[in-house]
C-alpha cells in the first residue's frame, strides 16, 4: 500500500480517502474520494453539480491545473431565452449579501468532468472504487456538519427551500433546521452516485441524469442546456508556477483569478525575505495584498483577456513595481500527498447554490451565474461554454525531496489565507500545523473602500484602512488544508481549526 497524507473538510471525507489507500489508491485517488465525499455531504457549503480545479504535480512531470470550472450556458438558445428565472435574494450571511438563484442562476457544472480527467490521467484504483465510501454514507445518513448548520441557519429557508426534497431532508417535520450532527438522508443522492459509479461521468453530462437536470432548469426558464452538459470537458492547462525560497509552488492559472492573485503576493513579498511576523512584515503583507486585491477588482475581474492581464500582474508583483504603483462561497477543498512525490490539490464550489434540486436526482445545482461580487461582467454577453471567474486556487508545492499540496475555501480569502500558511511553513519554517493555526489578517476589497480585518492575536502595524478586529480564530480566514512529504521528515498533515476538518497519514 502507498503510504499517503490527506487533509481535508471532515473527518468521514478523511474516512473515504483511507479506504481507498487501503485499496492502493495513490495521492490523486484518495484526494478525489475526499472531495467526491465532500461535495456530497456538506449541504449548502457544496455539491457534486458544481464546479471544481484540480492541480497535480507528479514527481517526475510537470504541475498541471485541471479546469472544470462553471461555464455559461445558452447553447441553441437565442440571448432573449438566457436571461429568465432568476431570483434575487438577500441573506444576513457574511454581514449582508446579495446572490441570484434559482434556475436562471445554474451554470454549466464541470466538477465531476475534471475529477475524472484527473482520475484517467493518474489514478490508481477503478473510477467506482471512488463512489464506494459515499455511496454507503449518503444511504445510511451523514452528520450534518457545522459549517453547513451555520449557513443553512441563513439559506435554510431563502434558497434551500426551493426544493421538496432537499428541504425535508434538511428540516424537521414543524419545518426547524435539524441540529448539528444530526443525520442527514438526501432522497435518491445514493442512487444518482451508484450509477455515475457504474458508468462515470457520462451519465451525468449524457444520460438519465442531464436528462432531468437540463429538464428541470428549462422548466424553471434557466438556460442550460443539453447541448451544454453533452460538450462540458474538462481543460488540462500547464499550472501557474511561482517561487518562494527554495520551493516552486504551482497554482491555477488564468482564466481563474485566483491563482494568478496568489502568484503576484508570493512573487511581491518574497523580494525581502522575513525572520518573523513583526510589526514591518505585517505592514509588507497588508500592502502586498492591498495592492494585489486592489488590481483585481480594477483589472482582472473586468478583463476580456484574463491571461493578459495577469501577466502585468505577475511582471510588476516579480521588478517590485506593484507596491510602488499602489495608492491609498463557499468551497470545500483537499490536499493530498504520497510517499512517492505526488501531489494533488482539490477545490470545488457551487457558489451559494441555487436551491433547486431536480426531482429523482439528490443533487443541489450551483448558482454559479448568480454570485455577483465573481460575475463583474454581463454573463449575457459572454458566449455560451466561457469560463466564468473564480477565486478557488488548489496549489501543489516541490523542493529537493519534498512535496507540499494546499489549498483553501473562504471566497476571497482563499489566496490571503494559502499565501500566510505557505509563508509560515516554507519561509519561516513553522511544522505545517502551527502555520494553519498562525492567526491571519484579510485585505477586504468587497466594499465602496477597502478595510483591514485580521483575527484578534495579530498585532496590527498603523495604517490608513479601517480596521475589525474577529475573537479568536474565525472561519471568515478560510479553512486551509495542507498535506507534506519530506523525505527527511516524512509526514505532516494539517486540517483548519477554523473549520471542520478531518486528516489522514496512513501506516507503512
Amino acid at each position: 500500500m502507498t503510504r499517503v497524507a490527506v487533509a481535508t473538510t471532515s473527518a468521514i471525507a478523511a474516512d473515504a480517502a483511507k479506504v481507498v489507500a487501503s485499496g492502493g489508491g495513490n495521492a490523486v485517488d484518495c484526494a478525489l474520494a475526499a472531495a467526491i465525499t465532500a461535495m456530497n455531504t456538506e449541504p449548502g457549503v457544496c455539491s457534486l453539480a458544481g464546479g471544481a480545479y484540480v492541480t497535480v504535480w507528479p514527481a517526475d512531470g510537470e504541475p498541471v491545473a485541471i479546469d472544470g470550472n462553471h461555464a455559461v450556458p445558452g447553447r441553441g438558445l437565442d440571448a432573449a431565452e438566457r436571461d429568465g428565472g432568476k431570483v434575487s435574494v438577500e441573506l444576513a450571511y457574511g454581514g449582508g449579501i446579495t446572490t441570484i438563484v434559482g434556475c436562471g442562476s445554474v451554470a454549466v457544472p464541470g466538477a465531476l468532468a475534471a475529477l475524472e480527467h484527473a482520475w484517467k490521467r493518474y489514478g490508481d484504483v477503478d473510477w467506482s472504487t471512488l463512489f464506494e465510501p459515499v455511496i454507503g454514507i449518503t444511504e445510511s445518513g451523514f452528520p450534518l456538519s457545522s459549517a453547513c448548520h451555520y449557513y443553512l441557519g441563513y439559506s435554510g429557508e431563502l434558497i434551500y427551500g426551493r426544493s421538496e426534497d432537499g428541504y425535508r431532508a434538511l428540516h424537521t417535520s414543524d419545518g426547524r433546521l435539524r441540529d448539528r450532527g444530526s443525520p442527514i438522508v438526501v432522497p435518491h443522492l445514493a442512487d444518482s452516485l451508484t450509477k455515475i459509479a457504474s458508468g462515470g461521468a457520462r451519465v451525468f453530462y449524457r444520460g438519465e441524469l442531464a436528462e432531468r437536470i437540463v429538464d428541470h432548469v428549462r422548466a424553471g426558464d434557466g438556460a442550460l442546456t443539453a447541448e451544454d452538459m453533452a460538450a462540458c470537458e474538462a481543460v488540462e492547462r500547464p499550472a501557474l508556477v511561482a517561487g518562494l525560497g527554495d520551493w516552486r509552488i504551482a497554482t491555477n492559472p488564468p482564466p481563474a483569478v485566483g491563482g494568478a492573485v496568489l502568484a503576484a503576493m508570493l512573487l511581491a513579498f518574497s523580494r525581502e525575505r522575513i525572520a518573523g511576523w513583526n510589526r514591518d512584515a505585517l505592514d509588507r503583507l497588508v500592502r502586498v495584498h492591498r495592492a494585489c486585491l486592489d488590481y483585481r477588482r480594477r483589472r482582472l475581474d473586468v478583463a476580456e483577456h484574463v491571461g493578459a492581464e495577469a501577466e502585468v500582474l505577475l511582471t510588476a508583483a516579480a521588478d517590485g513595481h506593484l507596491l510602488s504603483g499602489h495608492v491609498s462561497a463557499s468551497t470545500v477543498h483537499t490536499s493530498a500527498v504520497d510517499e512517492h512525490g505526488l501531489g494533488c490539490a482539490v477545490t470545488a464550489s457551487s457558489g451559494y447554490g441555487a436551491g433547486d434540486m431536480p426531482p429523482g436526482t439528490g443533487l443541489w445545482l450551483n448558482n454559479g451565474l448568480g454570485e455577483i461580487e465573481l460575475n463583474r461582467r454581463d454573463t449575457l454577453k459572454l458566449a455560451p461554454g466561457t469560463q466564468l471567474p473564480s477565486n478557488m486556487a488548489p496549489t501543489v508545492a516541490r523542493s529537493t525531496g519534498g512535496v507540499l499540496a494546499i489549498g483553501s475555501p473562504g471566497a476571497d480569502r482563499i489566496t490571503s489565507a494559502i499565501h500566510q500558511v505557505l509563508v509560515n511553513a516554507l519561509e519561516l519554517d513553522m511544522p505545517l500545523d502551527a502555520a494553519v493555526r498562525q492567526p491571519r489578517l484579510h485585505v477586504d476589497m468587497s466594499g465602496t473602500l477597502p478595510r483591514l480585518t485580521a483575527e484578534e492575536a495579530v498585532d496590527l502595524p498603523p495604517t490608513d484602512l479601517p480596521a475589525r478586529k474577529f475573537d479568536g480564530l474565525n472561519m471568515y480566514f478560510g479553512g486551509v488544508g495542507a498535506a507534506r512529504y519530506d523525505e527527511d521528515r516524512g509526514f505532516e498533515v494539517a486540517a483548519d481549526p477554523r473549520r471542520e476538518g478531518g486528516t489522514l497519514i496512513t501506516d507503512e
